[in-house]
């Protein structure tokens, strides 16, 4: 017989001891599951520091708030140049995404139709709090380029610092 050069590694699965069974494997399993999620929390918060800061250095000197506004107000939005200064690669500032079918409505003028204090996300059946973000009266998207038309006619949820409140001669 002849001599042959054999790898262990082939070997592995076989020399391995077996994990064990039952409370063992969960134990473990369990284990690397906390492990897992430290981790990503850990990463998480790391990424949003980052570009948290990112964000406050670009936005600063862009960013003009109209806070308060109140149902009832009339606001211009902000042109379309004025609304990308603040916002990041994602299309977002302060976490909420300016959409591509909101373009349209850049320059015009809209009333506030309500507040945004809370929200129930559809992705994971939550109520999630927010501040700074309001709904224009009859400002609906009919669809994305992607999707195609929708019949649905979810309101558009636009932040403070994008728009502009208009003094009329009624108010102080």
């Amino acid at each position: 017989m002849r001599n042959r050069i054999h790898c262990q590694l082939l070997d592995l699965p076989a020399m391995a001891e077996p994990l064990g069974t039952g409370v063992r494997i969960w134990q473990r399993r369990n284990r690397l599951k906390r492990i897992l999620k430290r981790r990503w929390a850990y990463l998480k918060n790391l990424f949003r520091e980052i570009t948290d800061k990112k964000k406050k250095h670009i936005h600063q000197s862009h960013v003009v708030e109209a806070a308060g506004l109140q149902p009832g107000d009339i606001v211009r939005v902000r042109s379309w140049e004025e609304i990308r200064a603040t916002l990041d690669r994602w299309n977002q500032f302060k976490r909420c995404s300016f959409m591509e079918e909101m373009r349209p409505y850049c320059g015009t003028t809209q009333r506030v139709f309500k507040r945004v204090n809370k929200f129930l996300d559809e992705r994971d059946y939550l109520i999630k709090k927010c501040n700074g973000i309001v709904i224009l009266e009859g400002v609906c998207c009919e669809g994305t380029k992607d999707f195609g038309p929708c019949d649905r006619g979810c309101f558009f949820f636009w932040r403070e610092e994008w728009l502009e409140r208009i003094m009329n001669d009624s108010q102080p």
